[in-house]
């Protein structure tokens, strides 16, 4: 677990409300994030996050309240923020005429990674996820699986002090999984804020130091796994605690 205290959050939520017409998607949202930390968000379907993760890499305009990056609002200054973000949705998409080599190299000139450190971290990256190999043929020839693997590379190439992922296994076969799990342990031990969005709760308590609990767009209930075990009467796993809270929720 890391240590917050004393910490300035890398990414804070601060009475953040989304509103779709009648339809409050996000309501009064606070939440800080610490330089450090790895955090899932757990929710039913329609619970709100995704809409919280899209209004963070600013593809969403808030309806109230605010968020910022390294003490940036994302509203006020978007291209800023997204300099130091990388986002994974959970539909990705990529240039199909471009090569995986092709393509990191314009990821990485749009995040601005010196031109001369580009080419070692395209092929660290290509060869962190198995994709060497395949680096120089054109990604309308790749399975869904190792399309999967390129959006990863593509975020971790330029390093960034937040990641973002929207449903983290989709499209990963076990071997994949292992390697993002242990890229987001990298990158969280080096500073940067990692938050994810799931619904497989084991991914969660094996890689989160803290998971929040959102329902109906109200962050329910926010810890450890083992304190959300703990705060749930009767419950023995973070499944059965996370379904009680579900259940009690109005």
């Amino acid at each position: 677990m890391i240590e917050r205290d004393g910490a300035q959050p890398r990414v804070s939520f601060a009475e953040l409300t989304k509103r779709f017409g009648d339809l409050v998607a996000v309501d009064r949202l606070s939440l800080d994030l610490a330089p450090g930390e790895i955090f899932a968000f757990l929710g039913l379907n329609g619970a709100g996050k995704t809409t919280t993760m899209k209004v963070l890499v600013g593809l969403l305009a808030p309806s109230a309240g605010c968020v910022t990056v390294d003490g940036m609002d994302v509203a006020r200054r978007p291209e800023e923020v997204k300099r130091v973000l990388g986002y994974v949705p959970d539909e990705p998409y990529l240039y199909e005429k471009l090569t995986a080599a092709e393509f990191l190299e314009f990821v990485g000139t749009l995040h601005r990674v010196p031109l001369r450190e580009l080419p070692a971290r395209r092929d660290r990256v290509l060869e962190t996820f198995g994709l060497t190999a395949v680096g120089n043929r054109l990604i309308e020839t790749y399975s869904h699986g190792m399309r999967q693997r390129l959006v990863y590379a593509s975020v971790f190439l330029h390093e960034p002090k937040v990641l973002v992922v929207d449903e983290p296994t989709v499209g990963l076969d076990p071997q994949g999984m292992q390697l993002v799990k242990g890229e987001f342990r990298r990158l969280a031990a080096a500073g940067a804020t990692v938050f994810l969005s799931t619904h497989v709760l084991p991914l969660a308590e094996a890689v989160a130091h803290r998971i929040g609990i959102i329902h109906r767009g109200r962050l329910l209930a926010c810890g450890s796994p083992q304190e959300l075990i703990r705060s749930a009467p009767g419950c023995r796993t973070l499944e059965e605690a996370f379904l009680w809270l579900v259940s009690k929720a109005r």
